[in-house]
C-alpha cells in the first residue's frame, strides 16, 4: 500500500509542473474546479439514476455470491467460468472485466508477487474493465458505479506496477484513480463498496506522514486524511461491503498487524477469514503467524500441518511461502512444546529449503531456522553441523543483532572444529 500511495504521490507532484508548461498566454486563471473533500462520509446526491448499475443490483449478487466466495477459496476456474458468463451478457460492462482481473490478482497474492506468469492477462482485464468504464462516465459523468470501477481497475494496475518497479505506469494510473475516487465518494451512501479507496486513502495519507517524514511535504498535495474515519469506514466495509468485504477484511487483518502492532485484534480477523476460505493459503497462513504469535499453538499447529498438506497435494495457491511459515511454525512446536527434536530437526530444514526454493533467504524464518539447527547441533556435539548452520547465521544476520553476536563468538571458539 505505501508503495501505491507514494506514486500517487509522484502523480500529485507532475500536476502543478504540468499546469505551468501548459498555461496559456494570457494568464487567464480558469475557474475553480468542483472538488470533493475525501473526509466526508455519508454522501447521497439528492438525485441519482442508478438504472442498469449492476454493483447495485441484488439480483447480480445472488447470482455472484459463490463466484466471489470462489475467488478467495482459490477456486479459480470455477470463479472465472462464472465470471465469463456474465461478461456475455454485459459485453460493455466494466464489471465482469474488473472481476476476471480481480480473480487473477489473486493468483498473483500468495507469491508475495513473485510470481509474473499471470502480469499480461491481470492487466489486459483491467485496461479493459477501465476502457469499458470511460465509455459508461463519458456517456454520464455522474455515473458514479463507472466512476468505482475506473479507481478500482486504476487502482490494482498502479499497484501492481508499483511492485514491477514501473513507476512511470504505477504514477499514471495512480493519478488516474485519485481522480475518480473523488468522483465515486460523491456515492458513497449508496453502497458500502463505494468507501472501500476513500477508506485506504483516509488511513494510508495520515500513517505515510507519521512514519516517514521526508514523505510529509509530497502529501501537502493530497486532500486531508483521518487515520480514525479510515478505520472506521473500513470496518464497516468489511462488515458490509459485498464485493470489497473481503477485500476490506484483508486489508483491516494487514493494517492492524503491520501498522498498528495490534496482533491480538488482527487474530479473530485472520481466524474469520482463513475459517471462510479455508483453501486460501494466504489467509491460512497468516492466520498460523498470528496464533503463533499469540500463543494460539494448538491453533497454529493444526492450521500449519494443513498447508503442508495441501502443498503435497498440489493445490492452487499453495507454495514455498507458505510452507516456509508452516515448516518452521511446526519446527518450533516440536522442539518447545513437544520436545521431539528429531521431528523439529526436520521442520526446520524443510523450512530450510522452503525458503531457498523462493529466495527468501535474507532472515526471518530462515535465518531463526538456521539459528535453532546450529544450537540443537551443539547440544548433540556435532560440531560440523554447528559450524555449518552458524556459518550461515553470520552471512545473513544483521552485524548488531543478537544471532550475529552468538554465531559469531561460537564460530571463533571453535574455529578449528
Amino acid at each position: 500500500m505505501l508503495r501505491s500511495l507514494f506514486c500517487i504521490c509522484l502523480g500529485l507532484l507532475y500536476v502543478p509542473l504540468l499546469g505551468h508548461a501548459q498555461r496559456p498566454d494570457t494568464m487567464r486563471t480558469p475557474p475553480a474546479m468542483k472538488t470533493v473533500a475525501l473526509d466526508t462520509v455519508g454522501i447521497l446526491p439528492s438525485a441519482i439514476d442508478t438504472k442498469g448499475w449492476l454493483l447495485l443490483d441484488k439480483d447480480i449478487q445472488l447470482e455472484l455470491d459463490g463466484a466471489v466466495q470462489n475467488i478467495y477459496n482459490f477456486k479459480y476456474d470455477r470463479a472465472e467460468k462464472q465470471f465469463r458468463s456474465l461478461r456475455r451478457r454485459y459485453p460493455n460492462h466494466p464489471m465482469p472485466y474488473f472481476l476476471l482481473g480481480l480473480n487473477t490478482w489473486w493468483k498473483i497474492m500468495p507469491t508475495t508477487f513473485q510470481s509474473t506468469q499471470y502480469d499480461k492477462a491481470f492487466f489486459a482485464y483491467m485496461d479493459t474493465a477501465a476502457t469499458k468504464g470511460q465509455k459508461l462516465f463519458d456517456a454520464d459523468n455522474n455515473n458514479y458505479e463507472a466512476s468505482f470501477f475506473l479507481s478500482a481497475s486504476y487502482g490494482f494496475s498502479a499497484r501492481l506496477h508499483g511492485e514491477r518497479h514501473d513507476w512511470r505506469k504505477a504514477t499514471v494510473n495512480s493519478r488516474r484513480s485519485l481522480n475518480y475516487l473523488k468522483k465515486s465518494q460523491e456515492a458513497n451512501g449508496l453502497s458500502p463498496e463505494f468507501q472501500f479507496g476513500q477508506a485506504l486513502f483516509n488511513y494510508y495519507a495520515v500513517w505515510i506522514g507519521e512514519n516517514y517524514p521526508l514523505l510529509k511535504p509530497v502529501l501537502l498535495f493530497f486532500p486531508k486524511g483521518d487515520k480514525r474515519l479510515g478505520m472506521q469506514q473500513l470496518r464497516s466495509v468489511a462488515a458490509n461491503g459485498f464485493y470489497t468485504g473481503t477485500e476490506a477484511r484483508v486489508y483491516l487483518m494487514r493494517i492492524l498487524k503491520n501498522e498498528e502492532n495490534n496482533a491480538e485484534e488482527a487474530l479473530p480477523v485472520a481466524r474469520s477469514l482463513a475459517t471462510t476460505f479455508p483453501d486460501n493459503g494466504y489467509f491460512q497462513r497468516f492466520y498460523a503467524l498470528l496464533a503463533y504469535d499469540q500463543g494460539e499453538f494448538s491453533d497454529c499447529e493444526r492450521v500449519s500441518r494443513e498447508i503442508l498438506d495441501k502443498i503435497n497435494k498440489g493445490m492452487p495457491g499453495y507454495e514455498g511461502i507458505s510452507g516456509r511459515y508452516a515448516s518452521y511454525f511446526l519446527g518450533y512446536l516440536m522442539q518447545n512444546r513437544y520436545r521431539d527434536i528429531a521431528k523439529a530437526k526436520d521442520y526446520y530444514q524443510r523450512c530450510i529449503v522452503f525458503a531457498e526454493s523462493t529466495g527468501d533467504t535474507s532472515g526471518g524464518f530462515y535465518l531463526f531456522s538456521n539459528m535453532n539447527l546450529a544450537r540443537l547441533a551443539v547440544k548433540e556435539r556435532d560440531p560440523a553441523a554447528a559450524k555449518r548452520y552458524y556459518a550461515i547465521v553470520v552471512d545473513k544476520a544483521e552485524r548488531k543483532s543478537e544471532q550475529y553476536k552468538e554465531a559469531k563468538a561460537w564460530l571463533k571458539k571453535n574455529s578449528k572444529a
